[in-house]
């Protein structure tokens, strides 16, 4: 039977680059398979205290390991053009070979609000993402293209530096109705833990909108990452919870808002029994076990775990120990 494959999630919005790269060194000789790395200009709230540029990141973790590689999730409509993700991406997969993914997402005021004037809602997101991958996948074509749409303008450009295979580009989404236009214009899915029944749903659109595009599913990566927090004690996991991710518990959508400082005074309401069903705090190895193999029974391909402590050589380790052999695909 084959190895699951479990990845480490890189959160650079709460840790220094250096140190992550040598997490990310430490995560795959203790077992893991690979690295998703946070897009962030902002932490969510000033304690988790980062927020460094990930393609920079990426770089340097590449370098000094082996397994795949992607940004969860970049996002191409607002920070940076299209074509500069997608100069980006095709870059990191020229590089590295058969390792780097392209994860996008539509989008978070704290991260995009920066640059832009304006702060669409939801729909229009969507469908600027939307247009930002057809001209992503018009640039991995490796051809002169130009683009007049809606929302974005190029001129005629092509990629000199080429991958011999363009990276897979795989979108974030909780939402039924973009899981479908995923499955069909895309290569695979990302979505965050929920409800068997939302992710059964979510599952159920990518597959029909794969399958119109004349795709098979069951062939398509889909990738989850999972929140957690582990500590050698339950108060020392509920500590790490409230204190270093509290946005965790926040029980709303998170896309509008704009500043770590008006997270960290939301932070203040948040009680940690807000987190439950949302993300698992505990000691116990055997539930992180349980927890993580019941997303694999589901259906995900990967997943890319992310302990909200900084603890993270220790956990690692106990993982790599405790729970990641007793997986199964």
């Amino acid at each position: 039977m084959a190895a699951p494959s479990i990845g480490y999630a890189a959160m650079l919005e709460q840790f220094a680059p250096r140190d992550l790269v040598d997490w990310s060194v430490a995560a795959e000789a203790a077992g893991f398979s690979g690295i998703m790395a946070a897009d962030h200009m902002q932490p969510w709230i000033p304690r988790q205290g980062n927020a460094a540029f990930v393609w920079s990141y990426m770089t340097a973790a590449a370098e000094h390991t082996v397994g795949d590689i992607g940004p969860g999730v970049a996002c191409p409509s607002f920070r940076m053009h299209p074509a500069v993700v997608a100069q980006a991406a095709a870059t990191m997969a020229a590089m590295y070979p058969g390792r780097f993914w392209l994860g996008l997402g539509s989008g978070e005021a704290l991260n995009e609000h920066v640059v832009a004037t304006y702060w669409p809602e939801i729909p229009e997101r969507i469908a600027r993402m939307f247009e930002a991958i057809e001209i992503i996948q018009k640039l991995f074509t490796g051809k002169d293209v130009k683009h007049r749409g809606e929302y974005y303008r190029m001129e005629t450009v092509r990629l000199w530096t080429m991958p011999a295979t363009p990276p897979p580009i795989y979108v974030a989404t909780a939402g039924p109705v973009t899981a479908e236009k995923t499955g069909r214009l895309c290569d695979g899915i990302i979505t965050v833990g929920a409800a068997d029944e939302k992710i059964d749903a979510v599952f159920a659109r990518f597959d029909k909108g794969a399958r119109e595009a004349g795709k098979d599913p069951a062939g398509m990566p889909r990738i989850l990452q999972l929140h957690l927090s582990w500590a050698p004690t339950q108060p020392e996991a509920e500590r790490n919870a409230m204190e270093e991710w509290p946005n965790g518990g926040m029980k709303f959508a998170k896309q509008d808002i704009r500043s770590p400082q008006v997270f960290e005074a939301i932070a203040g309401l948040v009680r940690i029994d807000d987190f439950q069903g949302r993300m698992l705090i505990s000691d116990d190895l055997e539930a992180h076990r349980r927890e993580i193999q019941r997303y694999l029974d589901m259906g995900f391909t990967k997943i890319y775990l992310h302990n909200v402590g900084r603890n993270q050589r220790e956990w690692i380790e106990a993982f790599g120990r405790e729970v990641l052999p007793k997986l199964t695909a």
